[in-house]
Formats: C-alpha cells, structure tokens, sequence
C-alpha cells in the first residue's frame, strides 16, 4: 500500500473561519418555516401543548418559590435552636453551680438554718398489729 495524498477540491471549510453574522444567519436559516406557520396568528391545534408547557414552567416557578421560603425558614428554625442550645448549656451550669453544698450553706444562713455537723439518723416506726 502506498501513502497517498487526498486532493482538496476546495469543498472543506475550516471551522470557526465565518464571521459571527455568517454563522447566525446559517443557524436561524432553518426557522423560516415557522414564520410560515405563524403568518396568521398562533395556529388553534397548538394551543393545547402551549399551555401545557406554560403550565409547567408556573408550576417550576412556584416550586423554586416554596423550596426558597422553605430553606430560609430552616436557616431561621436552625439559629433559633442554636440560641436555645446555647441557653440550656447556661441555664444547666448556674444550676450545676447553685446546688453545690456550699452554695446552698450559703443561701441557707440568711434563713436562719445551720448545717448540722452530726450525721443523719436513721428514724424505724414499729408498726402496730
């Protein structure tokens, strides 16, 4: 087999070598039909499938809507619960700090109550028979 050469017979054109308004006027070159179509208004039999498809995209519309209102009430409901976490941790630690033995001695003496320094006894009532 021998390498050949194919011949250019000047039919190949070189991609991107068109101006931008050669290269519309080749893609919108095809919708001359439609202008046909819609010489004399927008034909009935195509009602039909107009408003399906404006149905659809109201209904896409609505949808990216209530996914927005959705995600901003989850934004607010999730600093909301940060808010009351970092309440709870708080309100928990003063609680934690109060119930202490010394800091119930302490808050006991303005009421006149002392700690006992004896030990609890143990109190045993005999029931009757």
């Amino acid at each position: 087999m021998e390498n050949t050469i194919r011949k250019d017979n000047g039919n190949n054109k070189k991609r991107g070598s068109g101006t931008l308004g050669s290269t519309l006027s080749t893609f919108f070159s095809g919708y001359g039909k439609l202008e046909q179509i819609f010489e004399e208004g927008v034909p009935v039999k195509y009602m039909p499938k107009i408003l399906f498809v404006s149905a659809l995209l109201i209904l896409y519309i609505m949808n990216s809507y209530l996914i927005e209102k959705k995600r901003i009430r989850i934004q607010k409901v999730k600093a909301e619960i940060e808010d009351l976490r970092t309440d709870y941790t708080t309100m928990k630690a003063d609680y934690m700090y109060k119930s202490k033995q010394s800091e119930v001695v302490k808050r006991v003496e303005s009421m006149g109550l002392k700690e006992s320094s004896a030990p609890p006894t143990h109190i045993v009532v005999k029931e009757e028979e």
